[in-house]
């Protein structure tokens, strides 16, 4: 969909004490001031799913990522209505994330309706290509990853990658709204979910599963 444009809209997202800064390492037990798992949304558009996530979740710290400051602003005003602690915001490109999340520090990571690049150039953006799964290996403690769309290519893509890539299904919907009740829905799923089926799978590495079993 067509982003809109808010003027001015770098300063006034600087104005929010719910967004993190990411120019450095971020210290996640000083922003939080507890050792609860922290869940990763990357690219959360305007901060529907992650919102009501941290609402039902109190116990589980919240992240959300998004890198257009237009798009941002609307979650940050979201979030300035709650007096959710368990949540903060990020402006800025996942390509980045290196950068300021120290390894082995998330417990989950949540792709909902990423864009899906159809060009075959353009594989490399696409956030389940061999660019982004090695990052996101990096900073989970234990690679667990939802991935939410409407685009069949780009699913059927994701589902590619992650088996070439030593991944697990731990669950998958063809349908999600038809399958599942109680779903956390993104702003773009509330518009679109009446007219297109949604997929979803959960994935987690296979190493992971292996430590479980013997445990």
């Amino acid at each position: 969909m067509r982003r809109r444009n808010i003027k001015n809209a770098s300063k006034k997202v600087e104005a929010f004490n719910c967004l993190i800064n990411p120019e450095q390492i971020i210290d996640f037990k000083k922003i939080f001031k507890n050792d609860s798992p922290i869940h990763l949304e990357i690219g959360m558009g305007k901060g529907n799913f992650i919102i009501e996530m941290a609402k039902r979740n109190p116990n589980i710290n919240f992240i959300g990522i998004e890198k257009f400051e237009s798009v941002i602003l609307q979650a940050l005003k979201k979030k300035e209505e709650t007096n959710l602690s368990n949540l903060y915001l990020i402006c800025a490109d996942c390509a980045n994330l290196e950068k300021f999340i120290e390894p082995k520090t998330i417990d989950k990571i949540y792709l909902n309706f990423s864009d899906p690049w159809p060009k075959a150039r353009h594989e490399k953006r696409r956030l389940t290509s061999n660019t982004f799964l090695p990052i996101y290996d990096k900073l989970l403690k234990q690679f667990v990853l939802e991935f939410k769309t409407d685009n069949i290519g780009l699913f059927e893509y994701s589902l590619m990658n992650f088996n070439n890539n030593g991944f697990i299904i731990d669950e998958l919907h063809l349908d999600l709204h038809q399958e599942v009740e109680d779903i956390v829905e993104t702003e773009y799923e509330m518009r679109f979910k009446e007219t297109k089926p949604i997929y979803f799978v959960r994935v987690i590495k296979w190493k992971y599963m292996l430590v479980q079993q013997i445990m």
